[in-house]
């Protein structure tokens, strides 16, 4: 670890404020060809859980359907410090390990399934229309849990993602390419959620 690394590193364990309990990063199916990017993201899922991550989401946002297998076998071949769980557009199954993949399943496409099921436990009588609730929609999610902090390399701009699980999450971006994505640029963003106050909507 380099001298400034260390640095915001001490910072960052001697602050009165935790560190985010979940953390989740966007990148995008471009940034994965880059050489080194499946480095960084065993390195930013060591960096995670090295300071206080409890839950690290990886969403990568997909142009072409047709690149999924391929993102898919590679990125369940990463060698993560945590279990894996990878999800791709077609799934439905619930993803609950310490690491959640989601490879081009977008926030709007997992929020339509979730309308549809909901529709038809009111057409099939399991459900009223009244009793439709927040939980009714977060139980049926793919990816369940609600992230701290979410990072957005390479732009000021967010692609179609967690859509109703970020809507309170702290956002950091950075111009940083995802290749280029360093440890101290990992700290940078913890130091920031740490120094914000957040208000959950209020």
């Amino acid at each position: 670890m380099g001298l400034y690394d260390g640095y915001l590193a001490l910072r960052l364990r001697r602050h009165e404020a935790d560190p985010p309990a979940h953390v989740a990063v966007v990148i995008t199916e471009r940034d994965l060809l880059e050489q080194g990017a499946y480095e960084t993201l065993e390195d930013f899922l060591q960096w995670a859980f090295e300071f206080g991550a409890e839950r690290v989401t990886v969403s990568v946002s997909v142009l072409d359907e047709a690149v999924v297998p391929t993102l898919e076998r590679e990125l369940r071949d990463v060698e993560s410090p945590r279990p894996v769980a990878v999800r791709g557009p077609g799934d439905r199954e619930r993803a609950d390990e310490p690491v959640q993949v989601s490879i081009g399943l977008g926030g709007k496409r997992e929020f339509a399934d979730v309308v549809r099921d909901i529709a038809d436990d009111v057409e099939s009588g399991d459900l009223s229309p009244e009793d439709v609730a927040a939980e009714h929609v977060e139980e049926r999610l793919v990816f369940p849990d609600e992230p701290d902090l979410l990072i957005k390399t390479g732009a000021e701009r967010l692609s179609d993602f967690m859509i109703w699980q970020s809507v309170y999450s702290e956002l950091y971006f950075t111009d940083v390419n995802w290749r280029d994505f360093r440890k101290r640029d990992y700290l940078r963003a913890v130091l920031d959620f740490q120094n914000r106050q957040r208000r959950f909507g209020r």
